[in-house]
């Protein structure tokens, strides 16, 4: 089965980030009419010690105020301090008008920008401690319907080891899950129990205010 999402070709993700195949600039449309807006991720790699979450907060403030311009809207962002990176969800008729956004806001282009379908978002706890973890599967080896059974399966454990998994997107070879959790390993555990897929990396970060 195929992605239904999936606009062009994916690739892998290199040891501590989402290092991938940069797709194609261009939205999937129907003939005839105009583009749609799809969901994407964009990835900032700015390097460890070079990002703090105060600096994105001003930075995604300024994407805030020319978003309109070019029919972005920018929805939620994480920041990797530790790992120097920065991971945006917007949506968008296509990921050049993202790019747009970005440089007339201030400049910081994103290294990588991929289109992504996502599951159904959970509340936020009172836990303050926010996971991104990743799991690799190659390109199209995996469908939204495979990652949404996967995280029935997770919701149901997770409470054993206090994780409140939030959400999850899918680009086709890999997954993106978000959550609460005392620290990594409590995810890392629940995801085995679950159902055996380990993810291949696993950051703390902060999460951004819309």
């Amino acid at each position: 089965m195929k992605v239904l999402f999936a606009l062009t070709v994916f690739a892998v993700i290199s040891l501590h980030s989402f290092r991938l195949r940069a797709q194609s600039d261009k939205a999937v449309t129907e003939p005839g009419k105009k583009s749609t807006e799809h969901l994407y991720l964009d990835v900032h790699h700015l390097g460890p010690g070079k990002v703090t979450a105060e600096a994105v907060a001003e930075a995604h403030a300024k994407d805030l105020a020319v978003q309109g311009k070019y029919g972005v809207h920018f929805l939620k962002y994480w920041v990797d301090e530790a790992g120097g990176d920065v991971y945006c969800l917007s949506s968008s008729a296509d990921t050049q008008s993202i790019r747009k956004t970005h440089a007339d806001a201030h400049g910081l282009l994103p290294d990588q920008i991929y289109a992504v379908t996502e599951g159904k978002e959970s509340a936020t706890n009172g836990e303050k401690n926010f996971y991104l973890d990743i799991h690799e599967f190659g390109a199209e080896k995996v469908t939204a319907k495979d990652v949404a059974a996967a995280h029935q399966k997770d919701l149901a454990v997770e409470g054993k080891y206090g994780v409140n998994f939030i959400n999850y997107w899918v680009n086709g070879g890999v997954v993106v899950c978000l959550s609460q959790a005392p620290d990594s390993l409590a995810v890392i555990k629940t995801h085995k129990e679950a159902h055996g897929l380990v993810p291949q990396h696993i950051m703390q970060v902060k999460p951004g205010e819309k």
